[in-house]
């Protein structure tokens, strides 16, 4: 296996005579609730830094499309516009190379390659991407992120589909790569039905075969966990002893299940509101130094959007790992449009990913 090392950040040189020369940063206070004042600066993925009394200073816990504000102890915070208040003081500026006192530090963890070609052929990612490298790199870092880091995973319901995979996470859980998990109402639905019923949306999760009206089972299985009270109660009453969440619930790994306009049921843990959902998914995101997000677009888009490149940890700044793994190419490069420039993406299939995964650290292997 690969040694895995962290890269090393490379700081701004403020001593440069753009830098050295800028101004003050602007501030303005707002003047209603969840409302920005004119010219308002609003952040990007990358490490940013703020000049205040002649200093230049970072926002630590940046993330996409926020607004930065100067507490009365001098920290710089940043917060989504809905959560400005009246009175913030608000960093104002649009430009980003010092000329407002705003600079965005986009190459920090950028390596020398050597000579590129301008053109060559098959620099992008397509289906006929081979990934042995990826996977190469991707187990060490698992395993130094498992000891010094935080890897949350974002999952559609696809890996709960098939036996193997949902046993690979299991294991991966059980083993300390997962450190949290964000998901959907039919994340937990259909692994929890896998665990009650042995099948997903009614089909054996290993032979594939439909059940006779197993088009019931995952909304049986809603409507036991709804009787029950709480996906942790279901797991005991029903002494479900499998599956992903289950495995969060025993190793008291926390998860998140944000909704959508067509759930089923949901389930009693899913929020309703977006705004408290998508406040909750920060949370646990604000932690990340890697994350990993299985076929699922709408969670991959929204996360990767609310995670930075970097992390300050222990006053060290380090990347932040970001991988998207799907069938589909669209899906894959849709976060690079979206701006989130670090991601990794992976077009294979998610449950062979898993088990892959699974494998190559070491905590799996299959029975069939």
């Amino acid at each position: 296996m690969m040694e895995f090392v962290l890269p090393a950040y490379h700081a701004p040189d403020f001593t440069q005579p753009a830098l050295a020369g800028a101004p003050d940063v602007k501030v303005e206070r707002a003047q209603m609730d969840g409302v920005a004042p004119e010219g308002y600066h609003s952040t990007s993925m990358y490490p940013e830094y703020f000049k205040l009394n002649g200093q230049w200073r970072l926002a630590e816990e940046s993330r996409m499309d926020c607004s930065v504000l100067l507490r009365s102890d001098g920290r710089l915070d940043v917060v989504e516009m809905r959560n400005i208040k009246k009175g913030d003081l608000v960093l104002l500026g649009r430009t980003e190379q010092g000329e407002e006192g705003i600079y965005v530090h986009d190459s920090g963890f950028v390596q020398e390659t050597g000579k590129k070609d301008v053109f060559a052929f098959r620099t992008g990612r397509s289906r006929e991407t081979a990934y042995s490298r990826d996977y190469d790199e991707l187990y060490p870092l698992l395993q130094h992120e498992r000891e010094h880091g935080n890897i949350v995973w974002v999952m559609g319901p696809a890996c709960a589909f098939d036996s193997d995979s949902r046993t690979a996470m299991q294991r991966l859980i059980e083993n300390g790569f997962v450190s949290g998990l964000l998901a959907g109402n039919a994340l937990a639905t259909h692994d929890l039905e896998a665990g009650y019923l042995k099948t997903a949306l009614g089909q054996n999760i290993y032979t594939q075969q439909p059940h006779y009206n197993g088009h019931y089972n995952h909304l049986d299985t809603i409507n036991e966990v709804r009787k029950c009270g709480s996906i942790p109660r279901f797991i005991e009453e029903k002494q479900i002893s499998d599956g992903i969440i289950y495995a969060c619930a025993k190793k008291g790994v926390p998860f998140v299940l944000t909704s959508s306009i067509r759930d089923d049921g949901p389930l009693p843990e899913v929020y309703a509101d977006s705004y408290e959902g998508q406040s909750a998914m920060r949370a646990l995101v604000r932690h990340a130094t890697t994350v990993i997000c299985l076929a699922t677009q709408l969670h991959t888009i929204a996360t990767g959007n609310m995670t930075p490149s970097f992390r300050v940890v222990n006053g060290a700044i380090r990347p932040v790992y970001l991988y998207v793994v799907d069938i589909s190419e669209f899906v894959v490069n849709k976060l690079k449009d979206r701006g989130s420039l670090s991601s990794v993406g992976m077009i294979t299939n998610v449950q062979d990913f898993v088990v892959n995964v699974a494998r190559g650290v070491g905590v799996y292997h299959s029975d069939h």
